[in-house]
């Protein structure tokens, strides 16, 4: 079997990505749960340059480890004392969550080995950013100016939220 370099980066992010990922769910700090997010952010984003998708791994870094994050950080610090610990889940609510985690593992396993997948036509090189900005903004069929704008109104609402929550204290 021959093993790459690509392929042993590869499988280092995405163990760090389980792990980090199991980390950020069950540690009782927010604050260390919004930091190893961002570390799982981060592998996302390497994964995606690993694959020459370097236009979605700079979306990764930009917008959701870098501002993403920071919103998470700052509404947290707005809204939490000192040393803040999440209460202990009672078991039956840790049961039905990992219940929940079984049965969507095994749907996500059953789809990807029952669908059969296409074979992706080889692109020849990656598609050029002013394209892709022109296909984001555009109000046509195939455009995606209404979902940004819904983007905007969803973290504008979770600011403003925030603010209210942090002025309540």
């Amino acid at each position: 079997m021959n093993i790459s370099l690509q392929f042993l980066v590869f499988l280092f992010m995405a163990l760090v990505m389980v792990v980090f990922s199991i980390l950020t769910v069950t540690t009782r700090r927010i604050l260390r749960a919004a930091t190893y997010l961002l570390i799982v952010l981060f592998c996302t984003a390497g994964i995606y340059f690993q694959l020459d998708y370097s236009f979605l791994g700079s979306v990764q870094l930009l917008i959701y480890a870098g501002g993403i994050t920071v919103l998470y950080v700052f509404s947290i610090l707005l809204t939490s004392a000192q040393g803040d610990r999440a209460d202990r889940l009672p078991a039956g609510k840790f049961f039905a969550g990992f219940c929940a985690t079984l049965a969507g593992l095994a749907l996500c396993l059953f789809i990807t080995l029952k669908h059969r997948f296409l074979m992706p036509q080889p692109i020849a090189g990656e598609l050029d950013v002013k394209q892709i900005g022109f296909t984001l903004l555009s109000g046509d069929k195939y455009g995606y100016v209404l979902p940004f704008e819904a983007i905007s109104l969803l973290l504008l609402a979770c600011i403003v939220g925030g603010i209210l929550i942090a002025r309540k204290r």
